[in-house]
């Protein structure tokens, strides 16, 4: 059993990560958390950058009421800052925000103008137990790879997937808007994530169309939960329009799209690619779910990722939300092999 206990090797892990950050010994940074967010790991970034000589300030909201009929896991959208023009003109005023709010900013309607009238960088520490963020430091050999995974992306106009579970998805880039989660945020105006290390697009309205096979070992991480049987969805300009399978893992994904009794959860939110050697697809097996968030393995080399949920740049907004990680698929752009079975091909690898 894991202990939340501040251990030294921890704020060493933290100081490492807001260094490829690029915080500076006088920096004023601000540690955005909630009264629900992990307490040992706002400790933990206090501790780290005090010791790096930087001025941290605490900014704590109360976590809101459920707005939701289902429950809310790990949609990368939080909800803590609820527009509140106080926080919003404390976060624009610093050059560096640590982000503890327990689903992260990456896709909140107050992140556009946090980054787009400040030079604030941000980065989102993801709601998992220290010793995940211990494994999974923040590596500067991973950023050059992924930002060639994101050109390749940002050069292709279309993305095929498929498997031999049946996978067939079309997925349009024209319009899209494509990113890359390098794992540290050192440049103004830019947010990651740690865990870091996937290449992904938020494709526009209408661009996604085929089939999506979850196989046996696939990924349902709303759940924390590997498939045991499989799962199709159906998907036509962007919804997903049937979801066929037998069993708890069809069941279950059904029941959940339900309860939401919104149609835009049906949505494609985002899709890509993993890039990161050292996130680890078995390593849910090893922590208990409320030590985890999952970032893990939506960032393991070679999987595929597709979300549904949330898209702002095809004008989608709902908490409802799906992250996927599919394992041995075959994902090309414009012809051009990424992945082959899982694998990253040797240009990323």
């Amino acid at each position: 059993m894991l202990l939340d206990r501040i251990e030294a090797k921890w704020i060493d892990v933290f100081e490492r990560a807001f260094g490829l950050c690029r915080v500076e010994r006088g920096d004023d940074v601000a540690i955005l958390s909630e009264t629900q967010s992990r307490p040992v790991n706002v400790h933990l970034a206090e501790l780290a950058l005090v010791r790096m000589g930087a001025r941290p300030v605490h900014i704590v909201t109360p976590t809101p009421p459920l707005s939701g009929p289902v429950p809310v896991r790990s949609t990368g959208s939080s909800v803590a800052l609820q527009a509140s023009k106080p926080v919003l003109a404390a976060l624009k005023s610093v050059p560096f925000i640590a982000d503890m709010t327990v689903e992260g900013l990456m896709h909140s309607d107050e992140t556009p103008e946090i980054l787009g009238s400040s030079n604030a960088r941000i980065l989102y520490i993801s709601n998992e137990h220290p010793e995940l963020l211990e494994r999974l430091a923040p590596d500067e050999a991973l950023i050059p790879r992924v930002l060639k995974g994101r050109a390749m992306m940002q050069a292709a106009k279309t993305m095929r997937v498929t498997s031999s579970a049946g996978t067939d998805l079309h997925i349009g880039l024209d319009g899209a808007r494509i990113g890359g989660n390098l794992g540290a945020a050192f440049e103004p105006k830019t947010l990651a994530t740690w865990p870091g290390g996937i290449c992904s697009c938020f494709p526009a309205r209408g661009s996604v169309n085929g089939t999506l096979v979850l196989a046996e070992g696939d990924l349902n991480l709303t759940f924390k939960r590997y498939l045991e049987k499989p799962v199709t969805f159906r998907i036509e300009n962007d919804y997903v329009r049937a979801v066929d399978g037998e069993g708890l893992d069809a069941d279950l994904t059904r029941a959940h799209f339900e309860g939401w009794d919104d149609p835009e959860a049906y949505g494609t939110s985002h899709a890509g690619w993993g890039m990161n050697h050292g996130a680890r697809w078995e390593s849910l097996m090893f922590y208990d779910k409320g030590q985890v968030n999952g970032i893990e393995q939506r960032a393991f080399a070679g999987n595929f990722l597709f979300s549904t949920g949330a898209n702002p740049f095809a004008n989608r907004h709902t908490l409802g939300h799906f992250d996927l990680p599919v394992r041995n698929c075959t994902i090309t752009l414009d012809g051009e092999p990424v992945v082959v079975d899982g694998k990253l091909v040797d240009a990323l690898a």
